[in-house]
């Protein structure tokens, strides 16, 4: 099979790092400059993503576009990519409900092919090897693995019905981010109480403790903007099936109490937890 040029859209750094290893099967790895951040332009750079001026350039010239952005601004960029008619492969990667990846598709109409992805675990960077899983028409899933053989990115695909690699990711962070928020509300509660030293102790005798993991509220705080959404995205799963979405959803409005705190690389336990009660 010839490599295929590929697209990133909006390359965050997630979808910068996972686009830097689809290069290693494709023959380019593009991505649109056209209302981008110099944030993005520096990160676009330093993961080698090549430049172009427009989505329509961009659109014109990928075999193969990957959607990876904020689970808000997804259906909006698949509109974007709809209007030009692209009837190349999608690769919806959004942590968004399964519904909303079913619409995506439709959306996209009989031109595009679409292949429902997830991606579970950290960008693929500094040794990390995140998996994205996949869902879809099986040619369609075989030749984004087959972009990814090779690379930190490990791929797996769940089936062929759309929703399934969206309706994973959001069940796994369900419990993943929301067991981060639990654990600053109990440390952040043994703290007023001058026991926060004893809570960890506690935890730590336990292997299997995030609440000995304390470092991990700052890092939660600082993904705060991108966690929220998915956790109300997972609510609507929930809600959907007939189970109870409350918890997810206190979840999501304790994460937008660090609203502020957006990719702060600096911050400190402290800070974190006095955000989180005095916000």
């Amino acid at each position: 099979m010839d490599q295929p040029t590929v697209g990133i859209l909006h390359p965050g750094s997630m979808g910068a790092a996972v686009a830097a290893c689809a290069a290693a099967n494709a023959t380019a790895v593009l991505w649109s400059t056209a209302g981008r951040s110099p944030d993005s332009r520096a990160r676009a750079k330093r993961f080698g993503l090549e430049p172009v001026s427009t989505l329509h350039e961009l659109l014109d010239r990928c075999d193969v576009v990957i959607s990876l952005c904020p689970p808000a601004a997804a259906e909006d960029l698949a509109r974007e990519v709809a209007a030009h008619s692209y009837a190349g492969l999608y690769v919806e990667a959004n942590a968004i409900n399964a519904e909303r990846a079913v619409q995506i598709a439709s959306l996209l109409g009989p031109e595009a092919t679409v292949v429902d992805g997830g991606v579970v675990g950290s960008p693929p960077v500094k040794g990390k090897t995140p998996a994205l899983y996949l869902s879809g028409r099986v040619a369609a899933t075989e030749r984004v693995a087959a972009l990814f053989a090779g690379t930190a990115v490990r791929t797996k695909v769940l089936g062929t019905d759309i929703g399934m690699a969206s309706a994973l990711k959001l069940s796994y962070a369900s419990f993943q981010k929301t067991s981060r928020v639990l654990v600053a509300l109990a440390i952040g509660l043994a703290r007023e109480h001058g026991v926060d030293q004893e809570l960890v102790h506690i935890a730590s005798l336990r292997t299997d403790s995030y609440l000995s993991e304390t470092e991990y509220v700052a890092k939660t705080a600082a993904r705060a903007w991108r966690w929220g959404p998915e956790l109300e995205e997972a609510a609507d799963m929930l809600a959907a099936v007939g189970l109870p979405p409350e918890m997810l959803r206190a979840a999501a409005s304790t994460l937008a109490r660090w609203h502020d705190a957006k990719d702060d690389g600096e911050l400190t336990l402290t800070e974190a937890l006095d955000r989180l009660a005095h916000s």
